[in-house]
């Protein structure tokens, strides 16, 4: 079975998520509730890390954390063993809580954040579980608009995106939050990447920079495909066109162009995208033809030093990270 990549450094914001085994409930009672939060609260004073938005709902639960050390994993480990065991005695059951491993997801603190927050705490108006976030005990919420303190959540982050001033940073995120009531919210995970990555390009590859070598060579690694082909087409399109010293659209032009078969090597080389889809890329209505142009260029390579030197030279300039190229 296919298992999700871990990401942990020092800094790092997630949004994490776990659910109950067969999608049953795993939080029935105002006591199971109290005992997660108490977890959390135990393995921050252990493992030193920001919660910044959080929910409880039955079945599964949504968490907003900032890692300082870089230890997700043992974090994670520590709040759902635990209350694994308690749920496991207490009801006097075995076996698996959660289904599989808790889902984590990188984000990008300055784009969204903010928005991620949102979303967590609309989550019981969804569901119909209450009309306001507010009313919603099992949530972070309140100690966003409330002078309550905000005890195992820290605020200030978020807020601060808002305004200078705590009161009016808290109107602020309550009109925020409670003006989205009524309307569709766009889906803040249309645009995660690779199952795991929600930030723009340049993010993205960022993040994709701190792997280590070979953590994408295993074939259990869940959206393995998609996490090595990275988002850098136009990038890679205009660098070969800077090296042959010709522009993009003229690259395109000439299917004899070298600069052409060179990208188109390139990319399939060390992307992983599929003929078709680089078929597209170059205008080429046949599949086969990019299988044609690789062959050709390997060909040309093993007598003309002067083409393998073209090759090696944006192959190492390319390799901006752990040697894939960018």
């Amino acid at each position: 079975m296919a298992r999700p990549l871990r990401i942990e450094f020092e800094g790092a914001f997630y949004h994490v998520t776990a659910r109950g085994n067969e999608r049953k409930k795993i939080f029935l009672s105002r006591r199971d509730n109290e005992k997660f939060l108490h977890y959390i609260a135990e393995a921050k004073d252990k493992y030193r890390f920001n919660l910044h938005a959080y929910v409880i709902m039955g079945t599964h639960y949504h968490l907003l954390l900032e890692t300082p050390e870089g230890n997700l994993s043992r974090i994670m480990h520590y709040v759902n063993s635990s209350y694994t065991t308690y749920t496991n005695v207490k009801r006097k059951r075995s076996g698996h809580l959660f289904q599989g491993r808790f889902k984590a997801i990188v984000v990008d603190k300055d784009s969204y954040l903010l928005e991620l927050s949102r979303y967590l705490h609309l989550n019981p108006v969804r569901a119909h579980m209450t009309q306001t976030p507010e009313d919603y005990e099992y949530s972070s919420y309140r100690s966003y608009v409330s002078n309550s303190k905000a005890g195992i959540v820290k605020t200030d982050t978020i807020l601060g995106m808002l305004a200078d001033n705590p009161t009016t940073a808290k109107e602020r995120y309550r009109y925020f939050v409670e003006s989205s009531i009524t309307d569709e919210q766009e889906n803040p995970f249309k645009n995660l990447y690779g199952g795991m990555i929600l930030g723009g390009e340049r993010f993205v590859r960022e993040i994709l920079g701190k792997l280590e070598d070979g953590q994408l060579e295993t074939e259990e690694i869940s959206n393995r495909k998609e996490l090595r082909r990275i988002p850098v087409t136009e990038e890679l399109l205009s660098a070969v066109a800077q090296h042959f010293d010709t522009s993009s659209e003229e690259m395109m032009k000439d299917q004899r162009n070298v600069a052409r078969k060179a990208f188109v090597y390139l990319i399939k080389k060390h992307y992983g995208i599929s003929n078709r889809d680089i078929g597209g890329m170059i205008n080429c209505s046949s599949i086969s033809s990019v299988t044609k142009i690789c062959r050709s260029l390997e060909q040309q390579m093993e007598t003309d030093s002067e083409l393998l030197g073209h090759i090696n030279a944006l192959e190492r300039k390319l390799s901006t990270f752990k040697g894939r190229p960018l």
